[in-house]
């Protein structure tokens, strides 16, 4: 696999691999990158902006019906202090009512080489307490524009405030410029 890199001078990014020969019509790029959800503390990076449903006394414990909206780093590693490489903003929805079930719409804009300016769009059901859940890409901008593709996740680590780190493996497939 080749790296892709802007010049020669230019360091190879580690988060981003084309996968294609290059002669192709569309091109088809593989992105690993960590995302940090941080509803908790001091900086919270996601709020929560419709309480979730509750049934007479009992709270709902699959917190259905709560929206939270998101400004999440997304970072070459797990490590929250990693290199920024962009932003995942946008929202996730509590939607299952007998599950925990999330119900997200992000939009994954990066600033980090080649992919600067660029972003992608992740739309779909994400059961948060499988292991490893699949989420697809359905559009995107820049060097992404008319994307289509998959994202497979898994959850790196979560604590009790909700704060949670999920690594993205995403396969991209793009038309050509």
């Amino acid at each position: 696999m080749a790296v892709l890199s802007s010049s020669a001078q230019q360091p190879p990014l580690n988060w981003a691999r084309r996968l294609d020969s290059g002669d192709g019509p569309e091109s088809v790029t593989n992105l690993q990158f960590y995302f940090h959800d941080l509803p908790g503390g001091k900086n919270p990076t996601a709020v929560q902006v419709v309480k979730p449903a509750s049934s007479g006394t009992s709270i709902n414990r699959t917190f259905f019906g709560a929206v939270v909206m998101a400004d999440d780093p997304l970072t070459e590693s797990a490590d929250r202090s990693s290199k920024v490489i962009g932003r995942a903003q946008g929202m996730y929805a509590a939607a299952g009512r007998s599950e925990i079930s999330l119900l997200m719409s992000m939009s994954y804009g990066f600033t980090d080489g080649d992919y600067d300016g660029s972003s992608l769009s992740i739309v779909g059901r994400n059961r948060a307490v499988d292991p490893t859940r699949e989420l697809p890409v359905l559009g995107g901008t820049g060097v992404f524009r008319m994307a289509r593709g998959y994202a497979v996740i898994k959850t790196v680590s979560a604590n009790a405030r909700g704060d949670a780190v999920v690594h993205y493996n995403v396969t991209v497939y793009a038309p050509r410029l």
